[in-house]
């Protein structure tokens, strides 16, 4: 069982930034593809970013591609979305996912419990 806690989620100016971190527990978090996805009031959860465990396989929803990059510290266990020039359509729980997948579209087995986003215009 992988345990995903994430964090950093708030409120902000559209415009403004924000650093979410997901706090993984497994022992070989390094063999983890990780992924961050999201989902507003209404609509369904979509996927914006991953990595692969070799830090490769950077892939990004088109919409987020510019502003958004996913980093990961296997030292640490966590994975970071840095968040720029956030727009209200941001606005969503943001999910970090693991899973054992190497290949593009990546699958994931684990799920953290969200942190919510709130982009204000």
């Amino acid at each position: 069982q992988v345990q995903l806690v994430e964090s950093g989620g708030g409120l902000v100016q559209a415009g403004g930034s924000l650093r979410l971190s997901c706090a993984a527990s497994a022992r070989t978090f390094s063999s983890y593809t990780m992924g961050w996805f999201r989902q507003a009031p209404g609509k369904e959860r979509e996927f914006v970013a991953s990595v692969r465990w070799s830090a490769d396989g950077l892939y990004y929803v088109d919409s987020v591609k510019g502003r958004f990059t996913i980093s990961r510290d296997n030292a640490k266990n966590t994975v970071y979305l840095q968040m720029n020039s956030l727009k209200p359509e941001d606005t969503a729980v943001y999910y970090c996912a693991a899973g054992l997948s190497s290949k593009w579209p990546f699958k994931y087995d684990y799920w953290g419990q969200g942190t919510q986003v709130t982009v204000s215009s």
